[in-house]
């Protein structure tokens, strides 16, 4: 049987996004890094509040009476999420090849999630 990521996100939004989320408040060094510098404001106000917001979707998408909002919230979280992952592959540009490839796979593996998430909206 193939692997279908959008199933498998659809099937692990909730803990995933609690496990980042919690990340975000454990680790805020490693969020802190991959905020673009060109928003305004500090990084860490970035990192605290996606960590917020992972915590929240995770939270919505678990209870069945708020998941398809949650399916909403993480899709749009997971969109706004996207310029990190592009700066974060372009900081990692002259990393170990490893770890190149690990930024590098975030980008494609946004739209699955993205597609999970509303996969969840949609009541799937």
């Amino acid at each position: 049987m193939a692997l279908n990521l959008t199933d498998f996100f659809r099937k692990n939004m909730a803990p995933m996004f609690a496990a980042t989320g919690t990340l975000h408040f454990v680790a805020p060094q490693v969020f802190d890094e991959i905020v673009p510098p060109q928003l305004p404001g500090e990084r860490r106000t970035y990192t605290l509040a996606s960590g917020v917001a992972e915590l929240a979707c995770a939270a919505l998408v678990a209870h069945p009476r708020t998941r398809a909002l949650g399916g909403y919230a993480s899709a749009l979280l997971l969109a706004g999420v996207f310029p990190a992952n592009l700066y974060m592959a372009y900081l990692w540009r002259k990393k170990p090849l490893p770890m190149q490839a690990v930024a590098l796979a975030r980008l494609p593996l946004q739209v699955p999630m993205i597609s999970g998430a509303l996969d969840i909206a949609r009541g799937r």
